[in-house]
């Protein structure tokens, strides 16, 4: 690695949003620490090249599984100098109501505990760093959220595509980032939260995704690469910015505000409590 280039640690960096951000960072000489659960395209030789230089260097881990996520990022602390930007990019949206390995919905623990547990453990190496940013990508689906009870985001009474609990991970995770930004920025560091907006991904074609809106999705949403440029913009046009919620390139207000405290608590908690002590 060369210290005088700026490095970004990318979640989720080997498909969708991610992927699109991974290549344009390359382009544009980053270095890249990419945290991801399978490998990158194959027939991707600019990214197998950027392997072999060790300019894209990969951390295997499934993020919904502390015990994965923690070998992970016992490695990249152990191995890398210093980030520059995090990335908390990956997510996912299922279609139906799954847990995780530790017992809690999966939306909640892969959108919006890991990403916590992903800062929390990168704030050492965030701090030998330039930009000392974080990016957390969020969705504008949390602005549909009409009633939101932080008690039943681990074990939710019900279960809806989208607008259900994939909706209140993403809302947990803006409202945990507006929360936290206050400390985070005493340790000089930023953190904000973007939408990236629809793009054309995994996620959206899947079943997490409502029949109509998939082929809304099919038609009429554009390539990964503009909620890539997205996801960099709320980086690069937002310096000084913390704890906000990005969306169209504007800084938009988020319902449920009253409760950022409570998330951060939940959060805080479950990486205090369970994270640290995990073997």
């Amino acid at each position: 690695m060369v210290q005088n280039r700026k490095t970004a640690m990318i979640t989720g960096a080997n498909s969708g949003v991610g992927f699109e951000l991974t290549k344009k960072l390359l382009l544009e000489n980053w270095d890249i620490v990419a945290l991801i659960r399978s490998d990158f395209p194959e027939n991707e030789m600019s990214i197998h090249e950027a392997i072999i230089n060790k300019k894209l260097r990969v951390y295997k881990a499934d993020i919904s599984n502390f015990k994965s996520l923690k070998s992970a990022l016992i490695q990249i602390k152990n191995t890398e100098y210093s980030i520059d930007v995090l990335f908390n990019n990956a997510g996912v949206g299922i279609g139906e109501l799954k847990y995780s390995p530790q017992g809690r919905e999966l939306h909640y623990e892969v959108n919006t505990v890991a990403p916590y547990i992903i800062a929390m453990e990168m704030k050492t190496l965030l701090k030998k760093g330039i930009d000392k940013t974080i990016v957390n990508t969020s969705s504008n689906i949390l602005l549909t959220v009409k009633k939101f009870s932080p008690q039943t985001l681990e074990k939710p009474e019900n279960f809806k595509k989208l607008f259900g609990s994939y909706a209140f991970s993403k809302l947990a995770l803006t409202l945990w980032t507006k929360e936290v930004s206050k400390t985070m920025k005493t340790e000089g560091i930023e953190i904000r939260s973007v939408c990236p907006g629809g793009n054309k991904t995994q996620m959206t074609g899947s079943d997490g995704m409502p029949f109509l809106l998939k082929w809304v999705a099919k038609l009429a949403f554009p390539h990964p690469r503009y909620g890539a440029k997205k996801v960099y913009d709320a980086f690069a046009n937002f310096k000084g910015i913390a704890g906000d919620f990005i969306q169209k390139g504007k800084i938009r207000p988020t319902k449920f505000s009253e409760m950022s405290s409570t998330i951060l608590d939940k959060v805080d908690y479950i990486y205090k409590q369970e994270y640290q002590s995990e073997a």
